[in-house]
């Protein structure tokens, strides 16, 4: 029997180890937190760090902000020098509008990643400073979970 497209949409993925997967990942940088849903339903929240001046969407290379805005996953580095990564698709059509009218360089390679490996032996308290270039960073052990249930194409929300 086959199952119909609505049926089908409520039922919902799952990763290799029976884990339902996010639909929907929404970063809360005042709070300093990133959520995974699926549906309405809340699965992980994770403890974040941010780039080092956390205020504010990012406007430039360099200017040490993590972005503001509807991202999606668009790829992933499991050798990343952040342990793994998960690339966001900033800069988005807002992002590049918004850089072209000031004439400036709106950056690139933001993702969600681990501690720099110089960095490991920090453990949690790695997300007790902003010391990012703009990307969101997670626990090693986090990052490893995000990677197993986060699928590529997901929204990412960055929200104030």
């Amino acid at each position: 029997m086959a199952l119909s497209g609505a049926l089908l949409a409520s039922v919902p993925l799952r990763a290799s180890d029976g884990a339902v997967l996010a639909d929907r990942v929404l970063v809360e940088k005042a709070q300093r937190r990133l959520i995974l849903f699926h549906g309405n339903t809340v699965l992980k929240t994770y403890s974040i760090a941010l780039g080092r001046h956390p205020v504010g969407p990012k406007r430039r290379k360099g200017d040490g902000r993590t972005p503001e805005g509807h991202y999606v996953v668009d790829g992933r580095n499991p050798d990343s020098r952040f342990h793994r990564s998960l690339h966001l698709s900033y800069p988005n059509a807002e992002d590049r509008a918004w850089a072209a009218a000031h004439g400036v360089d709106p950056g690139q390679d933001i993702a969600i990643h681990g501690v720099d490996d110089r960095w490991g032996w920090s453990g949690p308290s790695h997300w007790s400073v902003d010391w990012t270039q703009g990307c969101i960073a997670v626990s090693d052990p986090a990052i490893d979970e995000i990677w197993q249930l986060v699928p590529d194409g997901t929204p990412v929300d960055i929200v104030p």
